[in-house]
């Protein structure tokens, strides 16, 4: 399994629990930094505060589980623009 898989498995439920779907993990570096992008969905719009709803769920969830050593930057964002 990789890195985004486990990280879709650990994050997933808890996005569900809260009425968000989980549309895509990404882990991308750009120049030097990592980001762990985190791409979410719901009935009607997604505005930025479900952006840090979200991010404020699921960060310490990855803080625990602590599965990528690198240091990364969480980007939670919606399908359109706009992220967290």
């Amino acid at each position: 399994m990789n890195i985004v898989d486990e990280v879709r498995k650990v994050i997933e439920p808890v996005i569900l629990e809260n009425n968000y779907r989980l549309d895509e993990v990404l882990y991308v570096k750009e120049g030097n930094t990592n980001f762990l992008r985190v791409i979410i969905d719901k009935d009607g719009i997604i505005d930025v505060e479900d952006c840090v709803k979200v991010f404020r769920l699921i960060d310490p969830v990855l803080d625990e589980v602590d599965l990528i050593d690198d240091s990364y930057i969480l980007d939670v964002c919606s399908k359109e623009k706009g992220s967290v």
